[in-house]
């Protein structure tokens, strides 16, 4: 029996086990990863660290140890579990309104939107604006366009929807192209950098800030699975049902971006997590999306808890997760290709 044929077979018993167990991994992965590095520190060191910051025990033996954990890697690692999640949810959600496994959250021109945003702010406003502000700007206007481009007459069908994504990314990769050409090369290779992706300046402020994003809108788009499940038969059969299909896919569409968009102005452009995961969840636990979202949330952060260990850890310096990413889901995707008549939704 394929792997597909064996979902049918679950309970939501099982599902709801099996998304369990996705949070118990990715937190397993997170103190390990925790524990690697240039400095490897002892887990059981790890986890006293933490018994201190969280007045449990004391904790004296060394100083250094508790910096490295607390104030750096921890908030890195927490970023990039939250990182995942926001991603595998987001194509969960795209692959799911698109009715196709190969979509992926940038389908809209969210990340050409958000480099843009970026590489703006990197060279003409730099120290007055951050860069994450612009980026995150130029995303939501990035899908704004997409989805105006497409509505007509009160209808977003989602064959314009996608055409207008790709010509609202040639603009505005057009523009970041622009850009890129009268930037000194100081900025060109900061640029260059966070298109790339990366945890290197993981902040606090910006792993809660995701925490929250990834919390309430994980919530919301889980609370609407059913309707979602609805809308994957299609437009007609969702009206049928009693499911306003343009009020749906806006809505969720728009939960999708803004999670995606808060992602990249965050840790800039990460390929293949959100094309990838949602599609190895489905074959795993099935397509009802009340199952689904949850366990795609938690498999792409430990996924990409993963990837950043790799990052900066595999060389002295630090490589961008981008071609971490790249290598682990290149592979993966041409199978999928290959298989395509088997990887329908």
């Amino acid at each position: 029996m394929r792997l597909r044929d064996r979902t049918t077979l679950l309970t939501g018993r099982d599902k709801f086990g099996m998304i369990i167990g996705s949070a118990v991994i990715m937190l397993m992965v997170m103190m390990v990863s925790i524990s690697l590095g240039n400095l490897r520190i002892p887990l059981g060191d790890v986890v006293r660290v933490f018994g201190y910051k969280l007045g449990l025990t004391d904790y004296t033996a060394s100083k250094t140890f508790i910096t490295i954990v607390w104030d750096v890697r921890f908030p890195r690692i927490c970023q990039a579990a939250f990182s995942g999640a926001a991603l595998a949810v987001s194509g969960t959600v795209f692959q799911g309104i698109f009715r196709n496994p190969l979509v992926e959250p940038y389908i809209l021109g969210i990340s050409s939107g958000a480099a843009c945003g970026a590489a703006i702010a990197i060279v003409y406003f730099q120290g007055v604006i951050h860069v994450s502000v612009l980026a995150f700007a130029f995303s939501v206007a990035a899908m704004a366009m997409a989805y105006g481009i497409a509505t007509k007459r009160g209808n977003t069908p989602l064959v314009n929807l996608i055409l207008a994504g790709v010509i609202v990314s040639s603009i505005f990769t057009a523009v970041l192209n622009l850009v890129k050409t009268v930037a000194p090369d100081s900025a060109l290779r900061e640029i260059t950098f966070w298109l790339m992706g990366g945890f290197y300046t993981a902040k606090w402020g910006d792993a809660q800030f995701l925490l929250a994003a990834d919390t309430v809108s994980i919530i919301i788009l889980t609370a609407l699975g059913w309707k979602l499940n609805v809308l994957s038969m299609g437009d007609q059969e969702a009206s049928t049902l009693g499911v306003n299909a343009g009020r749906l896919k806006l809505a969720a569409l728009g939960i999708a971006t803004f999670v995606t968009a808060s992602t990249v102005a965050n840790v800039g452009i990460i390929s293949w997590v959100g094309l990838m995961i949602p599609h190895v969840c489905r074959m795993l636990i099935g397509p009802d999306h009340r199952y689904l979202i949850p366990f795609s949330a938690f498999t792409g952060g430990f996924f990409l808890v993963i990837c950043d260990t790799i990052a900066r850890t595999v060389i002295m310096g630090e490589l961008p997760i981008s071609i971490i990413t790249s290598v682990l889901g290149a592979p993966y995707i041409i199978y999928l290709l290959r298989t395509s008549r088997s990887a329908g939704m």
